[in-house]
C-alpha cells in the first residue's frame, strides 16, 4: 500500500477521499473494492498547542476545537470576514454592530456586549502567540492559516489577558525550506472579488520564508432612495498581508512577523423600524435591499504589527521569548437613527423616529507591546513543569464625534479620551505522570493589571444636560460630575488556579476533569452626554468541566464531549438605551452557565467524511437588586421595578442554547482526478439582544447553509468550484439598538460564486 502526497490540498488517489474537512488525515490508497478494512482511509492524530506546548488533542484536558485545511478555506469563501467562524465549533458565537471592524467573541454564552472602543472582553484572541487585546484588533483577517483552536472555558493560568470565558487561537502557515504556496481567485455576487495567496520557501541553507496576500472587494448591494450623502451601502474594500522570517539553527529558532490591514467600506448599516411591534417579524413589505437614510455612512481601519519569537534549546529546558507589538488607526461612523431626515419622504420614509443620531467612533492613534519569558523542561521523566514572565503595555486615544443630520451633517459633539493599561503576570504549570494511565496538571498565575483614563477634550452642543448653556465644555461636564473629576486609574491584582486530570481508559478513550478560575481587569466608561464617569470593578470566573475523548473504529472517528458549569461574579455588563439613550457600565452580582457540548468527526464509508458539533448553555442572571432601563416602543416582559426592568433571572444576551454544526464531503474519481461536493450548516437558536427580554429584540433562530462543488485534477494541484453561502437566502434580524423605535441589523444575504485554485 501506498499513501496518496500530503498537501495543503490532498488529492483523491483511486477511491480513497483525499481531503478531511477539519484535520489532516492520512489516505490511504485501495487497489480494489476487496482492499483489507484495515487498510481504509483513517484519521491521524491531531496536534495542538493549547497547553503551551505541543500536544495530542486527545490528551490535552481542556475542551478544546480545531479547524483547518479545506473547512477553513470553504467556510471563508464569498469575502467573509472573522465572523464566519460563529457557530462553526460547539458554544462559539461572533457578532458586531460595527460590521468587518469589531468582532465581539461569546464562548459558552459569555462575552460583551460593550460597543465602545475601549472594552475589553473575555474571550481573547491570539494570533501567532501574540494577544489581540484591543476588539478592532480582533478582526484581523482570516487567510493562509495551519490551524484555528478554540479553548473553551478560563484559560488564566497560561494565557492570562482576559481569558475567563476561553481563547480563540490563530496559527499562521510557517516558513519551511521547501518551495510552495497558492493562489487562488474567486468572483461572485454584487461584483465580489476575492484573491488570496502565498509563496514561501527556503533563502539558503537555515533560512527560509513565507509571504501571504488577501484582497477582498465588493460592491454596494443595498440602495439608498434618500438623496444623502451615500448612494448605497454594505460594499467593502480589504486587504492585509503577512510576511514570516524563519531561522533554524543549532539548539536556536528564530521566527519572525510583519503583517498590515486595510479596510475601507459601509459601517454596520442601522435599519430603522423593521421590527413589527409585539413580534420579532419584519414589518409588512421590509426589503433588504433597499433604505431611507440622510446621514454619511464610512468605515476606514489600518492596522500593523510585528512579532519575534524566539526558541532555545538548552538540554533538558527550551526557552521562549515572544515580542509582540500591534498599531491601529480606524474611524467608524453611521446613521445611527436609520435615517431621521428621510422621515418627511412622503411614501418612503423609514417611520417614526425619535430623534436624530449621526455619530461617529474612532482610534487616531494606538500601541500595544508585549513580551512574554518561558521556559518549559523536557526531562523525558514523569515531571515536567513551565514558568514565565509577562509583560503588556497599551496607550491609545479614542474619538466619539457626533453630527446634525438635519444641518448638512454638522459636527455638534467631541470627545476624546485617553486610555492606558500596563500589567504584568508571573505564572507557572506542572504536569505529574502520576500512573501510567493518570495524569495530573496544575497552574498559577499572578496578575497585576492597571488602567488609567482621562477626557482629554470634551464639547457638545446637542443632548448633554449643559445644553441650555449653548454650548458644553470639558469644564462644565467635570461640573456634573459629583467630585468634578474625568479621570480613572483602577488597579487589580488576582490569582488564578487551574487544576485538570487525564486518565486513560485504554488506547483509544480518555477521561478528563478540569477546575479553573479567570479573570477580567475592571473596565471603565468616560463622562459623556448620556452618561457619567464609571468604573466596573473586575469579574472573576470559577469553571468546572468534565468530559471524554475518544478515537473510535479503528480510528476512522474521533469524538470529544463534555459537561460544564461556571459562575461570574461581578460580570461587567452594559445596557443601553431607555428614555433617555444612556450608555450605562455596571456590574451584576453573579451569572451562571452550564451545559454540554460535543465533536464528532467520521469516515462514514471511505468516500464521505462528516463533522458534527453541537453546544448546549444554559445562562442566568442572578441579581435581585439589578434592573436597567428599557425600550418604549417595545413588549417587555419583565417585571418591573418603578420604570426599569428587574433582569434577575434573564439569560445573558447573545447566548443562544443550542449551536449546532455539520459539514460533510463526499468525493468520487472522475478521470484523472477528483469530483467533489462539500456542504456545511451551522444553526443557533433564539438570542436576547439586550439586558432585559422584550418580544420585538429576541432574535430568532439562525440557520444557514453553504455548498461547495468542485473538481480537483493534477494530483491535486488545480481546483475550480461553485459555491454558494447562506443557499437558502434565510433573513433574520441578528442586532438592535434601542433608541426607543425598533432598529436592527440583519445577516448577510446568499451569495454565489466560482473559485479557481493553484497550488505549487
Amino acid at each position: 500500500m501506498t499513501k496518496a502526497p500530503l498537501r495543503r490540498f490532498p488529492a483523491l488517489r483511486l477511491s480513497a477521499l483525499a481531503l478531511a474537512l477539519s484535520l489532516p488525515v492520512a489516505v490511504q490508497a485501495q487497489e480494489s473494492p476487496q482492499a483489507d478494512p484495515a487498510d481504509a482511509v483513517t484519521l491521524d492524530a491531531l496536534e495542538v498547542t493549547a497547553q503551551r506546548r505541543v500536544e495530542n488533542i486527545q490528551d490535552v484536558p481542556v475542551s478544546i476545537s480545531v479547524l483547518s485545511g479545506e473547512k477553513l478555506d470553504v467556510l471563508g469563501s464569498g469575502g467573509t470576514d472573522v465572523r464566519f467562524l460563529s457557530g462553526r465549533v460547539p458554544s462559539l458565537n461572533i457578532e458586531s454592530s460595527f460590521g468587518r471592524a469589531f468582532p465581539r467573541f461569546y464562548i459558552r454564552g459569555y462575552g460583551n456586549t460593550d460597543f465602545r472602543l475601549n472594552t475589553s472582553q473575555p474571550v481573547s484572541l491570539v494570533y501567532d502567540d501574540v494577544v489581540q487585546e484591543n476588539p478592532i484588533l480582533k478582526g484581523f483577517p482570516v487567510f493562509d492559516l495551519e490551524r484555528i483552536e478554540v479553548l473553551r472555558g478560563p484559560q488564566g493560568s497560561l494565557f492570562g489577558r482576559n481569558t475567563p470565558a476561553g481563547v480563540v487561537k490563530f496559527d499562521s502557515v510557517r516558513p519551511s525550506q521547501e518551495f510552495g504556496g497558492y493562489a487562488q481567485l474567486g468572483y461572485g455576487s454584487d461584483d465580489m472579488w476575492n484573491f488570496e495567496g502565498a509563496v514561501g520557501g527556503a533563502l539558503g541553507e537555515r533560512w527560509s520564508a513565507r509571504v501571504s496576500t488577501l484582497y477582498q472587494r465588493r460592491d454596494d448591494w443595498v440602495r439608498n432612495e434618500y438623496d444623502g450623502p451615500n448612494d448605497g451601502f454594505e460594499g467593502y474594500d480589504e486587504s492585509a498581508a503577512r510576511a514570516q522570517l524563519l531561522y533554524e539553527g543549532d539548539g536556536f529558532e528564530a521566527l519572525l512577523n510583519v503583517h498590515a490591514r486595510h479596510l475601507n467600506g459601509s459601517a454596520r448599516l442601522f435599519r430603522a423600524n423593521i421590527i413589527e411591534p409585539g413580534t420579532n417579524d419584519f414589518v409588512a413589505g421590509f426589503d433588504r435591499e433597499v433604505v431611507t437614510q440622510d446621514g454619511l455612512n464610512s468605515s476606514e481601519l489600518d492596522s500593523h504589527g510585528a512579532s519575534a519569537r524566539l526558541r532555545w534549546e538548552l538540554g533538558d529546558y527550551t526557552l521562549h521569548s515572544i515580542t509582540g507589538y500591534e498599531s491601529l488607526e480606524t474611524f467608524n461612523r453611521g446613521d445611527i437613527d436609520g435615517g431621521y431626515g428621510a422621515v418627511f419622504l412622503p411614501d418612503s420614509g423609514p417611520g417614526v423616529i425619535p430623534f436624530a443620531s449621526e455619530t461617529a467612533d474612532g482610534i487616531p492613534d494606538h500601541s500595544q507591546w508585549s513580551q512574554e519569558l518561558r521556559i518549559e523542561s523536557d526531562y523525558g521523566g514523569a515531571l515536567d513543569w513551565q514558568a514565565g514572565v509577562f509583560w503588556f503595555k497599551e496607550d491609545y486615544r479614542v474619538d466619539s464625534v457626533s453630527y446634525d443630520s438635519l444641518n448638512g451633517s454638522a459636527q455638534d459633539g467631541y470627545q476624546r479620551i485617553r486610555q492606558t493599561n500596563d500589567a504584568w503576570a508571573v505564572f507557572g504549570a506542572l504536569t505529574w505522570q502520576a500512573t501510567d494511565a493518570l495524569e495530573l496538571r496544575a497552574g498559577l498565575r499572578y496578575t497585576v493589571d492597571e488602567k488609567q483614563l482621562t477626557v482629554e477634550e470634551y464639547w457638545n452642543t446637542g443632548f448633554a444636560a449643559c445644553v441650555l448653556a449653548g454650548k458644553c465644555t470639558l469644564e462644565q461636564l467635570a461640573a456634573l460630575e459629583p467630585d468634578g473629576d474625568l479621570s480613572a486609574s483602577p488597579e487589580d491584582k488576582k490569582l488564578n488556579w487551574d487544576l485538570s486530570a487525564t486518565f486513560e481508559l485504554n488506547e483509544d478513550v480518555n477521561l478528563y476533569g478540569r477546575v479553573a478560575t479567570g479573570f477580567r481587569g475592571s473596565s471603565i466608561q468616560s463622562a459623556g452626554a448620556f452618561n457619567g464617569k464609571s468604573v466596573a470593578g473586575p469579574e472573576t470566573s470559577t469553571a468546572a468541566e468534565f468530559g471524554v475523548k475518544a478515537d473510535l473504529f479503528d480510528r476512522r472517528a474521533r469524538l470529544s464531549a463534555g459537561v460544564f458549569y461556571y459562575e461570574v461574579e461581578d460580570q461587567q455588563l452594559t445596557a443601553v438605551g431607555g428614555a433617555a439613550n444612556a450608555n450605562i457600565l455596571l456590574n451584576a452580582e453573579k451569572s451562571t452557565g452550564r451545559g454540554f457540548e460535543f465533536d464528532l468527526e467520521a469516515w462514514l464509508g471511505d468516500s464521505l467524511l462528516v463533522t458534527l458539533g453541537s453546544g448546549y448553555n444554559d445562562t442566568e442572571i442572578e441579581d435581585d437588586d439589578l434592573a436597567v432601563a428599557v425600550c418604549a416602543a417595545c413588549t417587555v416582559t419583565d417585571s418591573r421595578v418603578g420604570a426599569l426592568a428587574a433582569i434577575d433571572g434573564n439569560p445573558l444576551p447573545q447566548a443562544p442554547k443550542w449551536t449546532h454544526n455539520l459539514t460533510a464531503r463526499w468525493g468520487v474519481p472522475v478521470g484523472s482526478g477528483e469530483f467533489f461536493v462539500f456542504t456545511d450548516w451551522v444553526y443557533r437558536s433564539e438570542v436576547n439582544f439586550f439586558l432585559y427580554e422584550s418580544i420585538e429584540f429576541t432574535g430568532k433562530s439562525l440557520l444557514e447553509g453553504g455548498l461547495r462543488a468542485g473538481y480537483l485534477w493534477n494530483d491535486g494541484d488545480y481546483e475550480l468550484a461553485t459555491y454558494g453561502r447562506n443557499i437558502t437566502d434565510q433573513e433574520r434580524i441578528v442586532g438592535g439598538i434601542d433608541f426607543n423605535n425598533l432598529t436592527g441589523f440583519i445577516n448577510e444575504p446568499r451569495t454565489l460564486g466560482v473559485e479557481f485554485t493553484a497550488r505549487f
